[in-house]
């Protein structure tokens, strides 16, 4: 694109050209970025009735991109393109409904502008009209018809999709259960770099399930996942590094990986954590420490952690012994 000629053709008013101008600056091609310089043409053009510039200008207030962020006006703009039939902007508009965005909460006019974009094929409508009907909300719960909406997403290549799409395979809900498909979903969904998937395809690795058992593929995928923060996989990958399963044994490893999803509030991580620095694997031995981890995942109810505690307080380790206590949380882990 011409930058030169596009820039002409909108100060002379062409929407169309103030709509690509906007994205110009909005992705820095041709010009330096400058998110204000885009708002100032998706404006321009969608004060014309462009529909894509107004859709675009709604989801920048929602954002705050350029803009301050602004419900109100950002389910304006989005209105105005949902009108005109613009896919997106029905299904951004239908998001707002649900979540009372700009607008009062209402579910079942956020099912029917999801639903407008869904029929336009609109990948994310489908998925979101799929999660729809999966959850009940705004609409009557139908397992059979998310799985049906969800497909039609992933077939598209929407990676959320796939990895919806999986799950309903994994746990047989709307679809016969089948791990090959599972596995298969989640495959495409982790090739596209959703996470998620790519921790639940460790799984079925280390697992076998759908797949031949393999712990080096699991160890490989668990890594992907958990370098992209998902603190499940960090947690998992760790647990490899502990037992030495698909890698070399290595507790400092371990307890890094633990840490990782420790600190982001993964109870089981912070129950191994408090267990590695009870029996000095990977860190020094430390015994405040590993009560401080277990206490962190007793309060989210993990009950080898509650056991844990309980062997602490009848040894009078790193808190001052207590028969009473460590029968208090013995009895919590057992309940």
């Amino acid at each position: 694109m011409d930058i030169a000629t596009t820039t002409e053709a909108a100060l002379s008013g062409d929407a169309q050209a103030q709509y690509d101008l906007g994205m110009c600056y909005g992705k820095g091609n041709g010009v330096e970025k400058n998110l204000e310089e885009a708002v100032k043409w998706f404006r321009k053009a969608a004060e014309q009735g462009n529909a894509k510039a107004q859709c675009v200008l709604g989801v920048m207030y929602v954002k705050g991109h350029g803009v301050k962020e602004d419900d109100v006006l950002a389910v304006e703009w989005l209105r105005k393109a949902a009108e005109q039939g613009d896919a997106k902007a029905q299904c951004v508009l239908g998001v707002m409904y649900e979540g009372g965005r700009g607008v009062k909460k209402d579910d079942v006019l956020a099912v029917e502008w999801v639903r407008k974009a869904a029929e336009q094929g609109f990948a994310t409508a489908q998925r979101c009209l799929g999660m729809m009907y999966e959850s009940g909300c705004g609409v009557k719960q139908n397992n059979k018809l998310a799985v049906e909406l969800y497909r039609k997403a992933a077939e598209q290549g929407d990676a959320t999709a796939q990895y919806f799409l999986g799950v309903m395979y994994f746990v047989g809900c709307g679809v016969r259960q089948n791990d090959k498909l599972a596995m298969e979903w989640y495959r495409k969904a982790a090739e596209q770099g959703d996470a998620t998937a790519q921790n639940n395809l460790g799984g079925m690795y280390l697992d076998g399930r759908g797949v031949r058992q393999n712990d080096k593929l699991a160890v490989e995928w668990y890594r992907k996942a958990a370098e992209q923060g998902n603190a499940t996989a960090q947690r998992c990958l760790g647990w490899m590094y502990e037992h030495g399963h698909g890698v070399k044994k290595d507790f400092s490893l371990a307890v890094e990986w633990y840490r990782k999803a420790a600190e982001q509030g993964d109870a089981t991580a912070q129950a191994n954590l408090g267990f590695m620095y009870a029996n000095g694997r990977g860190v020094r031995q430390n015994n405040k420490l590993a009560v401080e981890w277990y206490r962190k995942a007793v309060e989210q109810g993990d009950t080898t952690a509650q056991n844990n505690l309980g062997v602490m307080y009848e040894s009078g380790r790193g808190v001052k012994k207590s028969t009473a206590r460590a029968v208090e949380w013995y009895r919590k882990a057992a309940e």
